[in-house]
């Protein structure tokens, strides 16, 4: 929905609680107008390991079938938002009403459907349409812009809610076939497969923080399947379609798929989603740095730049615990790190207050350095 600028792919570093980020593109078509004016989850992570190929060489389900499964679990989203539309003059001020469309997946039978923060973002009006066209409005559980996932909630009855199982995300492996089902370009129930390009990735989430773990593909996604499931050969969901890396454009303006997608992993929506719906606040932690990349640890900048006011965020635990510009950062609570999108996922697995040790090289020495982590705040600081 919220479409995301474009950056140069060079420029990855961001503010850990969670940072780097590659450059990339959110969904969702916009149609713009100005007017005067703890439910327990069937979609637990299943731990199963994933099919290799699709039932073309006796393995995992045909696409057809996956479709004929999952797509009465898969929904429509259309948002509404209004925001001040600045006009002045003579004509005095408005608003703006600005129509969107996403996509979500069905996550239990209580009415719980999950969905790409993005896609929420801000609404006053949400409706969600299932697949056999009834329509149903939605309010908001619970959002987090630091992971980019979101669950509404929708009051019809259970026998008519087909929620999705979800895989572990931590066995996708590079080439297992996917099928991405979703509504780009305002065309529900689109479905499109690829392959898993890659693992591990790191995505800039909406507040400029770092999603870790993404998972890219080359399958089809554009505007309008954010929210939607990225399903994996045993109709599994593995993960939902988030962003999109692209020079493309279509006539309207609105980025278009260049085959290089990325999906935010199951176990981030599983985690976030049970505790939105258990009514537990989502808090992560929070470094102060910026980083950048690096290989045999994760090294911090040594100047700020776009998207990273300063190496050391000014008043942060790594200003307080003595981080320096250009420390390189080999292990955490003793196990070795050897890139920034570990040392993104370690930190994101520890809750905020807690003091872990970081083993350091800086000017040829290695040191210790005790830090406790501080809360993330609600978005990444910045500078030019």
């Amino acid at each position: 929905m919220r479409l995301k600028t474009l950056l140069p792919t060079a420029l990855i570093a961001a503010v850990l609680g969670a940072l780097v980020a590659l450059v990339i593109v959110g969904f969702g078509g916009t149609r713009t107008t100005v007017i005067q004016e703890p439910a327990g989850s069937g979609a637990a992570a299943s731990g199963r390991g994933l099919p290799t190929s699709f039932a073309a060489s006796g393995k995992g389900l045909t696409i057809n079938q996956i479709y004929r499964m999952d797509s009465p679990g898969v929904v429509d989203i259309d948002v509404v938002s209004q925001s001040n539309a600045g006009l002045g003059g003579i004509f005095g001020g408005g608003s703006q009403q600005t129509a969107a469309e996403g996509a979500g997946v069905v996550y239990n039978t209580a009415g719980d459907i999950v969905t790409d923060e993005h896609v929420v973002a801000g609404a006053t009006s949400i409706t969600v349409n299932f697949q056999d066209g009834r329509h149903a409005k939605a309010t908001l559980v619970g959002e987090d812009a630091s992971t980019d996932t979101a669950v509404i909630h929708v009051n019809v009855p259970a026998s008519q809610l087909h929620p999705l199982q979800f895989a572990n995300s931590n066995e996708a492996q590079v080439g297992d076939p996917v099928v991405a089902i979703g509504s780009p370009f305002g065309l529900p129930e689109t479905v499109t497969q690829g392959i898993v390009s890659q693992v591990g990735r790191s995505i800039q989430a909406p507040n400029g923080f770092t999603i870790p773990g993404a998972i890219q593909t080359d399958a089809p996604i554009n505007p309008g399947n954010s929210g939607g499931p990225l399903l994996d050969a045993a109709g599994q969901v593995l993960g939902l379609a988030d962003q999109i890396e692209t020079n493309n454009t279509t006539a309207g303006g609105e980025a278009s798929n260049s085959g290089v997608g990325f999906a935010v992993p199951s176990n981030t929506v599983v985690r976030e989603a049970n505790g939105f719906i258990a009514g537990h606040p989502v808090k992560h932690s929070y470094v102060g740095v910026c980083l950048v990349p690096s290989t045999g640890g994760a090294q911090i900048a040594t100047s700020g730049g776009p998207g990273c006011a300063s190496p050391i965020a000014p008043g942060s635990p790594a200003a307080r615990a003595g981080l320096e510009p250009g420390d390189v950062i080999v292990a955490v609570d003793g196990k070795p790190i050897s890139s920034t999108e570990q040392f993104i996922a370690v930190v994101g697995g520890y809750p905020p207050g807690r003091t872990i040790t970081l083993t350091i090289r800086r000017d040829g020495q290695t040191k210790q350095i005790r830090l406790t982590l501080g809360t993330r705040p609600a978005s990444a600081p910045s500078g030019g």
